[in-house]
């Protein structure tokens, strides 16, 4: 699926699940999975790149390379996470015309300070409505290609309440971005609201956090009340730090990796999944 097809997958009613992906690895199993398209987790880099916490320590160049990796890797169109721009309007632009070169088919701006935390963290603090717009208004003019979809996310509800999100949300929506990301919303009631105000009008995007502030509903059940768009970002390094801990400690403890074999793949199930035969194959088209 290219960036033009997400523009016109998004066209139609039935809500797109995009799984959290942190690397070219998760990229791909996902892609082999059968998922339409990614999302690339700003807080998942965070996690795996750095083993710190989503509170703005990423950066650009950080998010650029990862992202690049991925779309060299995989043919699904990704959804990525642009925090704030990772500065103010000039620094947006950057970031837009960057991804846009990496790959990116939807880039996602916030509202929230810089630097930045989880949309599902207390204490988080937001932008001036007239500055994010103006964010807003330079991304889209950075943008090479319309078919590059543009994200606008406000965090207000855990600031200044459902309402005043919503009219921050209407006015990036008059800026003309293609896709709209209300975080956190509290209750079933909530997302209800904003679907009904916003969701015949544009693309409306879905945050399920396993422990977060939203309640976790499958995507058909947020498709009924209007999302288009479902993302659980988080979910994959969540699974994988479990199985992880899992991992280690029975290797710490057995001395060895037999007691864990039946949840592993062996040396070559791993180069079957990665194409190894295949990159063999293409080096001895040319002689190597």
């Amino acid at each position: 699926m290219t960036n033009h097809t997400l523009k016109s997958r998004l066209a139609k009613p039935d809500v797109v699940l995009a799984p959290g992906v942190y690397d070219a690895l998760s990229a791909l199993v996902a892609e082999q999975a059968g998922f339409e398209a990614l999302y690339l987790s700003g807080a998942s880099i965070a996690y795996t790149r750095l083993g710190r916490s989503d509170i703005g320590l990423t950066t650009f160049t950080e998010v650029a390379d990862t992202l690049a990796h991925i779309t060299e890797r995989v043919r699904l169109p990704v959804i990525v996470d642009a925090d704030t721009g990772f500065g103010n309007a000039l620094n947006t632009q950057r970031t837009v015309r960057g991804f846009e070169r990496a790959g990116a088919a939807m880039i996602q701006i916030e509202d929230q300070t810089f630097p930045k935390r989880c949309g599902h963290l207390d204490g988080k603090a937001v932008v001036p409505e007239r500055e994010m717009v103006g964010k807003l208004k330079a991304a889209l003019d950075a943008r090479a290609s319309s078919d590059t979809l543009i994200l606008a996310r406000t965090d207000a509800v855990a600031v200044e309440g459902l309402d005043a999100a919503l009219e921050r949300a209407e006015a990036y929506l008059a800026c003309g971005v293609d896709a709209l990301f209300i975080e956190a919303l509290r209750s079933p009631e909530q997302m209800d609201a904003a679907c009904s105000r916003f969701a015949h009008r544009v693309p409306l995007l879905a945050n399920m956090v396993e422990g977060g502030k939203t309640p976790i509903q499958d995507a058909d059940a947020l498709q009924r009340h209007g999302f288009r768009i479902a993302i659980f970002p988080g979910g994959t390094a969540r699974a994988v730090v479990h199985t992880l801990q899992g991992y280690y400690a029975s290797l710490h403890r057995h001395r060895t990796t037999q007691p864990w074999r039946s949840q592993m793949l062996d040396f070559d199930a791993l180069n079957e999944v990665i194409g190894t035969p295949e990159l063999m194959q293409v080096g001895k088209s040319y002689g190597d």
